[in-house]
């Protein structure tokens, strides 16, 4: 049985805090595409994050957005080079989308590229890609809002994307094409 909605007082009584767990959870009903953040560092290193935040943002000017984590060691590399690629990934790329997070120098063993105009790699196997100029980097709570304006993009291929929901990484079903 679901369960009813959670609002925690603060120690002091002068607001409304909601605790971590119950964020996740809630929030995690809500499904979200996953896409790996690609750039060649100012030091040559080839860098890439996986985020679930990925969102467009403009049409006038071309903005595009994510939401990296203050504590990731990617985002900084990526930032200084200035510029990065969103590569959106297809429902069938769930190695390469774990490979790609975890931690560590050795995420882009075996994994196939090529440069983009900016320079950032566009991975082989994604199905679209969105080149872009860092715009703008907000700072939000325990997350940055970085702002991209758009350079460059295509779609590769027709596929499914990949989508987060529940913890679980999954694909999209066509209601109009899904049995009932």
């Amino acid at each position: 049985m679901p369960q009813a909605s959670a609002r925690l007082s603060d120690d002091n009584g002068t607001g409304w805090m909601i605790d971590g767990q119950t964020f996740r959870r809630v929030l995690g009903n809500y499904p979200t595409g996953v896409c790996a953040i690609t750039a060649v560092a100012q030091n040559g290193e080839h860098v890439v994050m996986v985020v679930g935040t990925f969102t467009s943002v403009s049409l006038d000017p071309p903005l595009v957005g994510f939401f990296p984590d203050r504590k990731s060691s990617s985002w900084p590399k990526i930032q200084g080079a200035g510029k990065f690629c969103v590569n959106v990934l297809g429902a069938a790329h769930q190695s390469l989308c774990r490979q790609l997070a975890t931690s560590g120098p050795d995420k882009f063993t075996d994994v196939e590229f090529r440069l983009s105009g900016n320079g950032s790699p566009i991975l082989a196997s994604a199905i679209a890609w969105i080149d872009c100029t860092l715009e703008q980097v907000v700072e939000t709570g325990d997350h940055y809002l970085v702002l991209g304006r758009v350079a460059e993009m295509e779609v590769v291929r027709e596929e499914d994307p990949m989508l987060f929901f529940r913890g679980k990484y999954g694909g999209f079903a066509d209601l109009e094409t899904a049995a009932p």
